[in-house]
């Protein structure tokens, strides 16, 4: 086999992946974090009912700066996740599968779930 100078396949440092690969990413990760979350509010909820102390720890790390950044994020994952899954949902059926239209639609997403995540932090906390 003769040997080459050239690299195989593309440097990750220099590759750019797209935005649908990075949001696909995104998308599965905002799944991990929601499900950790989900352990956490369940463990608060047992705490609730059956260990007082361990719910009054749990309420107070929350509402320290890095809780509520915690909780801001969990927020922003849960709209992301729901909105690119709807968008997910619109590509089940043929539609919007054109390059310009998932750049678009992603953007969308982002930015809706940004605003949402906004909107509820100060208006509904």
């Amino acid at each position: 086999m003769k040997s080459s100078n050239r690299p195989l396949s593309p440097h990750l440092q220099i590759y750019k992946l797209p935005l649908s690969a990075r949001l696909s990413i995104l998308h599965r990760l905002t799944g991990l974090a929601l499900t950790a979350g989900a352990f956490v509010l369940v463990l608060w909820l047992w705490a609730l009912a059956f260990n007082s102390g361990l719910a009054i720890t749990i309420y107070s790390f929350f509402t320290t700066t890095i809780g509520k950044v915690f909780l801001i994020g969990w927020t922003f994952t849960f709209f992301y996740h729901f909105f690119n899954g709807m968008r997910h949902l619109l590509w089940d059926t043929a539609n919007g599968l054109k390059v310009e239209c998932i750049n678009r639609s992603g953007i969308t997403v982002i930015l809706v779930s940004t605003v949402l995540t906004i909107l509820v932090w100060t208006l509904g906390v």
